[in-house]
């Protein structure tokens, strides 16, 4: 059956003829995925062009975005607002994200990270005694709620290296919200083991049945609000949600709630999307290029990746189809190190001062052999370890206690022109605030609103001494997603990166490190292809505990990581990895992540 309410639009907010668009979308004929649990999957070849994304119709959506002339940059438009609708746990148009952009010849990075309203300040998770407030209850609340990035970084980054009309790649996404979808069986679940979520009433009366249970995993699910709101965009651009009904829907839903925030209209106008230098890190025969902060992803995962390098290993480093205990020692011991640096140094370069004045400081060879020169072939470090000294700082830096960082969606995409995108957007938490905002529509659906603000460190200060990632207004809160492009290395006199090797990112919260750092090992030294290097087992730590990939690790492995004095737990790391590869003879193979229901599409 179709679910949604069954009410007339009102006037003014009548659907476009999609026909008259120019671009003939087909809405595929496509079964939800068994995505829970662990799935093998083939990887897949390409000749001019390749998607890679979390969900069947998302990917469907760039594919045919690449079929109709567009390139990379219009897929990428068409692919997220897919995803909004139809993945709304992981991202969508009331989040953030990071877009990495290659045109064959230079790297753009686009920030639309979103941000502390203007009237947030250090006390923002704070309680009356100034004590942090319990984690979910500030998630729930209006005080999570950052202004949103998604919709303006992405009209940005369209009107720079768009090809097609920005109105044309919402066809997707519309057509789908009109018509319905079938609700897969990840958002099944991620429904069904939400506690929060049925306690916003339009949001148990658009996501459950009558009887509180979940939607069944192939119902039809349509999203009227959510057609109208994209819509709107797509004909207004991003004004349409930054300003007039939109806006004023969002910053009434912020600030109506039990424990209200801040978030105004004014905020939601004023927000800007920036374009940022991106950071290329030479890394032997490949030049890695990442996000910069407020993203700590790209700067910590070459802090592992080059204290590796420090100790290179002369065995073989898999085992049974696994990394061995020896890599895997190292790889845990080069994570702490690096998240102690990421803990104590990274926030928003508007508000946060680089050790030394540079960023680049935490990449000095000389600096990462002195840290690796730490690492013990026979016993772990232990879960206290301290920051390093890469710079001098004006104003000494505190590590804040640890907070947890929840999921994303990940997309890479490679077009037939020389362009590629890798991008990650988010909500932070599964279905982020809660909140779900039908945009003033009056009609059933709509999208959710982040809950990004939970990303600041709740504790401002420690001993006296600011911490850097500490709320502050129009700040952007640090982040762990690491869209990542890859290139052939060039010689230093040469300022171009050279050809495209891949396009890869993760989901994970801050897990999302270590799943990169472990892909780009794979592809790089272990003659992996983008499909094999996703199936290898994950063991992660973010500085302190070491978790092991639920009945993945063989038990020989993980006890040769107990003696060297790792404690280690076992939970379900679910990464949703996207990568695509240009091989050698210029064709693409493209992996999806064997955790998740993505796959790839290409010609």
């Amino acid at each position: 059956m179709l679910r949604c309410k069954k009410r007339l639009l009102p006037l003014g907010m009548l659907l476009l003829p999609l026909t008259a668009l120019g671009f003939d979308y087909q809405a595929p004929a496509l079964s939800p995925e068994p995505a829970s649990g662990f799935e093998e999957k083939p990887g897949w070849s390409a000749e001019s062009f390749a998607v890679v994304a979390a969900n069947p119709l998302a990917v469907d959506a760039g594919y045919q975005v690449l079929q109709a002339g567009g390139n990379a940059m219009d897929a990428a438009v068409a692919v997220q607002m897919v995803l909004a609708l139809v993945e709304p746990q992981s991202s969508g148009i009331g989040g953030g994200g990071f877009l990495l952009h290659s045109n064959g010849g230079e790297v753009t990075a686009f920030d639309g990270r979103e941000t502390a309203p203007s009237g947030a300040d250090e006390s923002l998770f704070l309680d009356e005694q100034g004590e942090p407030v319990a984690f979910m209850d500030a998630v729930t609340s209006g005080r999570s709620v950052g202004v949103p990035g998604t919709v303006r970084m992405l009209e940005k980054a369209h009107a720079e290296y768009g090809k097609l009309p920005w109105e044309v790649l919402f066809k997707p996404a519309i057509t789908l919200a009109r018509d319905g979808f079938k609700v897969s069986e990840r958002l099944h679940q991620s429904l069904a083991d939400d506690k929060y979520l049925p306690r916003n009433p339009a949001a148990r009366a658009f996501y459950y049945t009558d009887e509180g249970k979940p939607l069944a995993v192939g119902e039809t699910l349509a999203n009227p609000a959510l057609a109208v709101i994209l819509e709107d965009i797509a004909r207004q651009g991003s004004q349409a949600f930054y300003q007039g009904r939109v806006a004023r829907d969002l910053a009434d839903r912020v600030q109506s709630r039990k424990q209200p925030g801040t978030l105004t209209v004014d905020d939601l106008k004023n927000y800007e999307a920036k374009v940022r230098e991106p950071i290329c890190t030479p890394w032997q025969q490949w030049e890695v290029c990442g996000f910069p902060p407020p993203s700590s992803g790209h700067l910590t995962v070459m802090q592992i990746l080059g204290m590796l390098d420090q100790q290179p290993m002369t065995e073989a480093p898999l085992d049974n189809g696994a990394p061995s205990s020896d890599w895997l020692h190292r790889f845990i011991e080069a994570s702490r190190l690096a998240f102690a640096d990421r803990n104590r140094y990274i926030g928003d370069p508007a508000f946060v001062e680089a050790p030394g004045g540079d960023w680049q400081t935490l990449l000095a060879p000389a600096y990462l052999e002195h840290r690796a020169a730490l690492i013990a072939h026979d016993k772990s470090l232990g879960e206290d370890v301290a920051p390093g000294q890469p710079g001098a700082l004006e104003v000494s830096l505190a590590t804040p206690p640890h907070q947890p960082e929840y999921g994303t969606s990940h997309v890479s995409i490679v077009d037939g022109d020389g362009g590629a995108i890798a991008m990650t957007t988010s909500m932070e938490q599964a279905f982020g605030s809660r909140i779900l905002a039908d945009g003033g529509t009056g009609l059933a659906g709509g999208y959710l609103l982040n809950n990004q603000l939970t990303d600041f460190s709740f504790t401002p200060e420690v001993d006296g001494k600011p911490v850097a990632n500490r709320v502050q207004p129009g700040k952007r809160p640090r982040s762990s997603m690491s869209p990542t492009l890859v290139f052939k290395h060039r010689s230093e006199d040469d300022p171009e990166p050279g050809e495209l090797v891949a396009s890869l990112g993760s989901p994970g919260g801050a897990a999302i490190i270590p799943y990169v750092a472990q892909t780009l090992v794979a592809l790089r030294d272990w003659g992996l292809n983008a499909q094999q290097a996703l199936v290898l087992p994950h063991t992660v730590t973010l500085g302190s505990e070491v978790y092991v990939e639920k009945d993945r690790l063989p038990d020989a492995t993980k006890d040769a990581l107990r003696e060297r004095g790792h404690t280690l737990g076992e939970r379900e790391l679910t990464s949703g990895l996207g990568v695509i590869v240009r091989q050698d003879d210029g064709t693409l193979f493209g992996g999806a992540d064997p955790r998740r229901e993505g796959i790839v599409m290409g010609d």
